[in-house]
């Protein structure tokens, strides 16, 4: 019975999807999204030391394992869709005669309405803990862990706000400012403060990108020499230039490639980029397979859900596994060796689990956050976007 019923969902979601969906723009969304879950819950360990809790990574003592941060750092393609989505968007609302502030409040609205489950169970945590008496620290490293994924949207939302000003702005200007920015601060030794210009400069080059590609104007060959070129600068300035290998940042780092981003984080970026323009043909064809499809439908239609509780379920985890009373291995011990990482590896099923008791408790949230937009297509004719979100 329950794969008949599954079977008639996998079957309902693909005939209720318009048919000039593109569908392999939201493979790569859900993609990005499940990278950078993936990302934390590999290299992020919380290790019990002396009463309190501290973060650590096993990219700190096993460089080696860099390469994972090439596979799972995909925040670049997230702005790339980003960029597109909104790009097309606004131009749509435009032809619809909506303007600037509607746009961008439905937009805002559905990015930051699920955030306030997230505020106000993490303010009721930390009131619970400091009345408690909990370590400061433990308290300051969970709170900091839990919403770290907000820089993200802050920034997301900044350049959605910008998007009539961008949209069509030549990538190669936000790519020099991060150029000149990086040659001030590493090559003359100017202030590490100047590298979070970064921040809005580094993650518009894929954000234009997308506009860019909205535009008709990414094609594949385009896509090639973004990946190519890409790969070799990056290779380049990691070799050459000193740049860190991990593309994300490694406690006890002296530079971090993300937190500002450096020119190498964004020439891999562009790597990525080019990299999902040759990928959109073939995951589109790949995309018919109705299986295929739903599972791709279901992660966007919880992917702020997904993203906004996957540290909070990694943390669940952690707390209650401290309930064995010793430490389990890649859950509670210092990420040292091999052995850790196959353990951690064990731990990503549970880490799963837990976070889908997050998505059952608060995945409401991300449905009223779209509810707006679902009504607003079934008044238009889109019956069939109903039929999906109801799925």
């Amino acid at each position: 019975m329950r794969e008949h019923r599954l079977s008639a969902l996998v079957r309902h979601l693909d005939a209720a999807t318009p048919p000039g969906r593109d569908r392999a723009l939201d493979a790569l969304r859900a993609l990005a999204v499940l990278g950078v879950v993936g990302g934390h819950w590999l290299v992020t360990a919380l290790v019990p030391d002396g009463g309190t809790l501290q973060t650590a990574s096993p990219l700190s003592g096993m460089p080696w394992l860099a390469p994972i941060s090439w596979v799972l750092q995909t925040l670049a393609v997230f702005f790339l869709v980003g960029g597109y989505v909104a790009a097309k968007g606004y131009e749509s609302a435009r032809a619809r005669g909506t303007g600037y502030r509607a746009w961008l409040a439905a937009r805002l609205g559905r990015l930051f309405r699920p955030v306030a489950a997230v505020l106000a169970l993490w303010a009721a945590v930390t009131a619970g803990l400091l009345l408690s008496g909990a370590d400061l620290a433990t308290v300051h490293t969970l709170v900091k862990l839990a919403l770290s994924p907000l820089w993200f949207l802050l920034v997301f939302a900044a350049l959605t706000a910008a998007t009539p000003l961008v949209r069509r702005l030549n990538p190669l200007w936000p790519l020099a400012v991060v150029l000149h920015v990086d040659l001030v601060r590493f090559g003359f030794g100017g202030p590490a403060w100047l590298g979070w210009v970064n921040v809005a400069a580094g993650w518009l080059v894929p954000y234009t990108l997308g506009a860019a590609w909205a535009r008709g104007e990414l094609t594949r060959n385009a896509g090639r020499v973004l990946l190519v070129g890409g790969t070799v600068a990056t290779a380049g300035l990691v070799l050459w230039a000193g740049y860190p290998t991990a593309m994300v940042g490694v406690p006890g780092g002296t530079v971090s490639n993300l937190d500002p981003p450096t020119l190498a984080a964004v020439t891999f970026g562009l790597a990525q980029c080019g990299l999902a323009v040759l990928l959109r043909e073939p995951l589109g064809r790949w995309l018919r397979r109705p299986g295929a499809w739903a599972a791709v439908a279901l992660v966007n239609l919880s992917a702020m859900t997904i993203f906004l509780w996957h540290q909070t379920a990694l943390m669940a985890v952690t707390a209650l596994g401290l309930l064995a009373g010793t430490p389990l291995p890649g859950l509670h011990t210092a990420p040292d060796g091999p052995g850790w990482v196959l353990a951690r590896v064990a731990w990503l099923p549970v880490f799963g689990l837990g976070l889908a008791v997050c998505w059952t408790a608060f995945r409401t949230y991300e449905a009223r956050s779209v509810a707006p937009v679902v009504r607003a297509r079934r008044r238009a004719g889109g019956a069939a976007a109903e039929a999906v979100r109801r799925a």
